[in-house]
């Protein structure tokens, strides 16, 4: 069974920084490109940044700078550092291999993360 497991969100303050941690099944996470997404409620959920089993990275515009991803490969467990914080990066964060599709795939529960002063 498929383990997406998000852990590391937080109330932190404008410019401050948070270190995202998904514990992802092994097999999943030797063969995928891992990504992290966050949503706003009422919103769709967005890709926010991506890394390959090569370790090429992809961030969205919106992030560029500021977070970083990472992966273990000897804990299956794939990173986001945000630094730099900023309010409109409150959201719920999940991670997923990248294109999973918001209601055919299997999801976690998700970390909050909430920037606010």
């Amino acid at each position: 069974q498929l383990q997406l497991v998000e852990s590391g969100g937080g109330l932190v303050q404008p410019g401050g920084s948070l270190r995202l941690s998904c514990a992802a099944s092994s097999s999943f996470f030797s063969v995928n490109t891992m990504a992290w997404y966050r949503q706003i409620p009422g919103k769709q959920r967005e890709w926010v940044a991506a890394i390959s089993t090569g370790g090429r990275l992809l961030y969205d515009d919106s992030v560029k700078g500021r977070f970083s991803i990472s992966r273990e490969v000897h804990s299956s467990t794939v990173h986001l550092q945000m630094d730099n914080l900023k309010p409109e990066d409150t959201a719920v964060y999940y991670c997923n291999r990248l294109g999973a599709s918001p209601r055919d795939d299997y999801w976690g529960q998700g970390t909050q993360v909430t920037v606010s002063s």
